[in-house]
């Protein structure tokens, strides 16, 4: 079979190396402009906003390198997953790849909890947003607007995908803005040339003037990477869109490549600039939050406000993300036969309405209890799926370790992008990951969101092994997606499948 029959053959009309056509009925209606704005966007997460000064006041101003150790994982990670993503953009991201290179059973597990953490967020942000919103309108209680914020998201989802990423596109564009502004204007009060700023223009002395750089030793540098770890989670949604835009390889390229300095200006250059403003141990980085804290130190009138604005911003884009990318993993799950055949199907507008509204349905339940049983069953959702950011990053390590065999065996001129150092540098990110994990077990804080994931992971991974088994027994083969390596979406269809097909 020929690469265009391929295609073909998974229902869509030919496609062109710039211009694919997805499979499965999907619509290539991301532009290059909303992609490069994902992928900037991916990585500023509410977290960084909100969570940053939980960091700060545990490591001081080494949380600095507990910020540069994360980013180098997620580089490293999204080099893997550039790599194989490069070669054959896919809905299913890592889910997809994981099946083809360690198993059904490892593609299904990866996916399901990878949709189970992303449901739990929508209820997480959606709370997060209406919290602001009733601030601003207290006439509406704060359900009300979680409702109306989940609606509104579900209705954009679901007009197209080109609507989705239209809001991104803004929402992300006010995010890169903000803190870019915010770099700026900070290291000019930084250095005291900041007309008007009330700041002394300290230079660099805030980062020693308090105890050393290292005020609560050295330990305080893994503490602050388990504080800091969650707010990354995110920068791998552009290779599960990149499967529905105009040029895939293109816009995974250059994400993977990007990735180094939209981390190093975006995470380390802010919270960089917040420790260089502020003394540390200024209480009002925790009483207020850093970013606000800071800019009331340059002279800001209604930062606090500011930053509400900038951080609804970021809780809305979160929420718009998370539903488009719960729903594509279900899609990509439903395409393989790991989930049921509807979550597969598109309509008119090729927007896959049955897996966007199971996901949301699963997000408007566990908004439901965190207002009706927060303490309990919401908890229980929240720390079960606490871990599956790092459960992902490893998984992809291992999944990188085999694909790279696969791809350089049978297409080794779409390996356009390759991982640093194969595979010591693959090995080492996984060590890494691993000795967190381990960490996590032994910090008060962490050690019960550990146990409930592995506790969540166990049962969807023994599920996983059960359902491979009895396909297997029953004499069931793997879709064709699967069995063929092929792609379920973007230039994918004919991407591994080529192997298999030149005949």
């Amino acid at each position: 079979m020929t690469s265009q029959q391929t295609l073909m053959k998974e229902g869509g009309q030919p496609g062109t190396p710039g211009n694919p056509q997805p499979s499965g009925g999907l619509q290539a209606g991301l532009k290059n402009r909303h992609l490069s704005m994902i992928a900037i966007g991916g990585v500023i997460g509410a977290g960084l906003f909100v969570g940053s000064s939980g960091g700060i006041a545990k490591a001081g101003p080494a949380i600095l390198i507990s910020y540069a150790l994360v980013g180098a994982l997620v580089v490293f990670v999204m080099r893997m997953l550039g790599e194989m993503a490069a070669a054959s953009p896919n809905s299913g991201s890592f889910s997809a790849y994981a099946d083809r290179a360690l198993g059904r059973w490892a593609g299904f597990s990866i996916g399901w909890l990878y949709w189970f953490f992303w449901v739990v967020v929508l209820a997480v942000e959606a709370t997060a947003g209406a919290v602001i919103l009733e601030g601003w309108v207290p006439s509406v209680p704060q359900w009300a607007w979680a409702l109306i914020v989940m609606v509104v998201l579900t209705a954009t989802n679901l007009a197209s995908v080109s609507s989705y990423g239209e809001f991104e596109f803004w929402f992300a564009g006010i995010k890169v803005v903000a803190i870019g502004a915010f770099v700026v204007i900070g290291l000019l009060a930084v250095f005291g040339v900041l007309p008007g700023s009330d700041n002394p223009g300290a230079g660099f002395a805030h980062l020693t003037d308090a105890g050393g750089f290292l005020p609560n030793g050295a330990g305080a540098i893994l503490t602050g990477v388990l504080m800091v770890v969650f707010s990354f989670m995110g920068s791998e949604i552009v290779t599960l869109a990149a499967g529905e835009s105009e040029d895939p390889r293109r816009a995974v390229t250059k994400a993977t490549n990007s990735v180094i300095w939209r981390i190093g200006v975006f995470y380390l250059g802010s919270i960089f600039v917040v420790l260089t403003l502020l003394p540390w141990n200024d209480k009002s980085i925790v009483d207020k939050g850093s970013y606000v804290a800071a800019l009331d130190s340059i002279g800001i009138a209604h930062a606090g406000q500011i930053m509400n604005v900038i951080v609804l911003t970021a809780v809305l884009s979160c929420l718009n993300s998370g539903l488009y990318t719960a729903s594509r993993m279900a899609f990509s799950l439903g395409q393989r036969g790991d989930a049921p055949k509807a979550f597969a199907k598109v309509n008119a507008k090729g927007v896959p309405a049955v897996a966007i509204l199971a996901s949301v349905v699963f997000g408007f339940v566990a908004v439901y209890f965190n207002y009706a049983f927060k303490d309990t069953v919401f908890t229980f959702l929240l720390n079960s799926s606490g871990a599956v950011a790092l459960f992902v990053w490893l998984v992809i390590c291992f999944t990188q370790l085999r694909m790279r065999g696969i791809l350089m065996r049978e297409v080794p001129e779409k390996v356009t992008v390759k991982m640093w150092l194969f595979p010591y540098l693959t090995w080492a990110t996984a060590a890494m990951i691993t000795f967190v994990l381990v960490y996590m077990l032994f910090d008060d804080a962490n050690r019960e969101v550990v146990l409930l994931s592995l506790l969540v992971a166990a049962l969807v991974i023994t599920v996983g092994v059960v359902l491979d088994r009895v396909r297997k027994a029953s004499g069931e083969s793997a879709p064709d997606a699967v069995a063929d390596g092929a792609a379920d979406s973007g230039d994918g269809q004919s991407d591994v499948s080529d192997s298999v097909s030149v005949s």
